[in-house]
């Protein structure tokens, strides 16, 4: 008997529509930002009607041994998911949303594999709900507002020697680690040395993971220290 491939399965699996696995886990339809019929995001109106219940149980899946095709934690997850879903248990589960660089390299995508994976697959491995896109350019927008202010009088006296903010891309791209820019001539910029980082590296990043709130965010965000003079 052939063992059919993670994507075989994925495409082979009979979607059910985003709408009706968030009732059964207790949430609203209008509690829904939708993506398609298969996707969404949670609103934090939830949270706000569900904080005072009785805390369920945590289970944290993890891994100190990695390879070159990963481990198997969100399969592992995924499978553990499922299982206990068998079991008549009210469960959901939590994973990271995959990076273009490793879905496009050696270890290939992050949704689980077999029986115990994450569908749409394709969409999840491939932007999603658009958010690293979205992280891309606010943390390259900050670059060119830099290089920019560099160009038009320097007014914050900074060095470019001493500039430590690099721009990012969602890929493994070893030719962009270390560039230079600003080359081209006067209206191209001052030219200084820089790099991309990838895009889970951002400091935009990290400061959206533990943002409590649109505030919080903008207010971390104003922090950041990209140059000194």
């Amino acid at each position: 008997m052939t063992v059919p491939s993670d994507i075989e399965i994925a495409q082979g699996a009979k979607l059910r529509p985003i709408v009706g696995i968030a009732e059964k886990l207790g949430i609203k339809a209008e509690e829904l930002e939708l993506y398609g019929n298969y996707k969404a995001k949670v609103s934090n109106k939830v949270w706000e009607r569900v904080k005072d219940n009785k805390d369920g149980k945590l289970i944290l899946v993890t891994a100190i041994t990695p390879t070159p095709a990963g481990e198997g934690k969100t399969t592992v997850t995924v499978g553990l998911a499922q299982g206990l879903d068998k079991l008549g248990q009210k469960v959901s589960f939590a994973v990271r949303e995959p990076s273009l660089g490793p879905s496009f390299g050696m270890k290939g995508g992050a949704a689980g594999g077999g029986y115990s994976q994450v569908v749409p697959m394709e969409d999840i491995n491939l932007h999603f709900t658009g958010d690293y896109h979205a992280i891309t350019t606010a943390h390259n927008l900050i670059s060119a507002m830099l290089d920019n202010s560099l160009q038009q009088g320097n007014e914050l006296n900074i060095d470019p020697r001493r500039v430590v903010w690099k721009r990012v891309v969602d890929l493994n791209d070893r030719a962009l680690r270390h560039v230079v820019v600003g080359l081209g001539g006067r209206p191209n910029g001052v030219p200084r040395e820089s790099g991309f980082d990838i895009t889970v590296a951002s400091e935009v990043m990290a400061i959206l993971c533990l943002s409590t709130s649109l505030m919080d965010l903008k207010e971390r965000v104003s922090r950041i220290v990209v140059a000194y003079t």
